[in-house]
């Protein structure tokens, strides 16, 4: 009975392997198990439209299809389903740029043409103490290099004077030796007049101004001899330790420090604290040497 039994079993298990299906073969002439064909692989929808992806030859979803394949039975979409998508970038048209057009940056725009006529030089001297606003505007693309080399002599020739040590011993010396010393710091205003304004000038294009140096540099030196003539004169009788010299001083750089921040505002195109600060080294500069040498 038990051998009966034993052989019995050797049976099942040989009849089972004769039933069993034949293996997997991938890439062979052998189909797949009978449950692979029954058992669907995971849908995957499309980005857009909500269609599945087309199927590889063994069920697996095809990742490598074109996406901007036209479906069946009607045209293309005309919209990228992967615009605008981490990873994707959308084309602009050829007559739309994002960026500009690259030009360098400028505070404003500047006026296609000036705003007037350039001013005579009465004109130019009476509108910077009387209106200095439309004064600056107007002639912020003419360069004014002869009214300001002029007057800025002028003034160097008796700024001399103002000071009481340099004003004693010039009336003290001959002749002689008078003219040479005038004429030599009339000259070395002039060259403080123009180094100034250079100054004020490059501190203005480095804030973002775009006006053009010749006027800059000649309206400044225009507003440094301009302001300072009142108390000038004053000095001249009274010299420069008197008080009403002093208070005539002060009054007068602060005027210079609204002409320059007024002038530098037309001229450069700059709001007021900027052209403020761009002026603000030849203010100190001024207040320094000529202010503070009668004060």
């Amino acid at each position: 009975m038990a051998g009966f039994r034993i052989g019995r079993g050797r049976d099942n298990r040989t009849q089972q392997q004769q039933q069993a299906p034949p293996p997997y073969r991938g890439g062979g002439g052998h189909a797949g198990p009978p449950y692979a064909q029954q058992q669907q692989p995971p849908q995957w929808p499309q980005a857009g439209g909500g269609q599945q992806r087309p199927q590889g030859p063994y069920g697996e979803p095809e990742y490598f299809g074109d996406p901007y394949q036209q479906p069946q039975g009607g045209p293309a979409p005309h919209v990228d389903p992967y615009a605008n998508n981490p990873g994707h970038t959308q084309a602009f048209s050829i007559n739309e740029d994002p960026y500009g057009d690259g030009a360098t940056y400028r505070a404003g725009t500047a006026p296609a043409a000036p705003a007037g006529p350039r001013l005579h030089w009465k004109q130019l001297l009476s509108g910077i103490v009387l209106r200095p606003g439309p004064t600056f505007w107007q002639m912020r693309d003419y360069p004014v290099w002869g009214p300001a080399l002029i007057v800025t002599f002028l003034y160097g020739l008796l700024a001399l004077f103002g000071f009481d040590k340099a004003r004693e011993e010039t009336i003290n010396a001959t002749i002689s030796a008078a003219i040479p010393y005038v004429l030599t710091t009339a000259v070395a205003f002039v060259v403080g007049g123009l180094i100034l304004g250079a100054v004020t000038h490059t501190l203005a294009r480095q804030l973002g101004g775009d006006g053009a140096w010749q006027p800059t540099v000649g309206l400044s030196m225009l507003i440094m001899s301009i302001t300072d003539a009142p108390r000038l004169v004053f000095a001249l009788f009274l010299g420069g330790e008197n008080s009403l010299v002093q208070i005539l001083g002060w009054a007068t750089w602060l005027a210079a420090g609204a002409l320059f921040t007024s002038m530098v505002s037309k001229s450069h195109d700059l709001p007021w604290p900027k052209a403020l600060a761009a002026s603000s080294i030849q203010l100190i500069a001024l207040l320094s040497i000529i202010k503070l040498g009668t004060i």
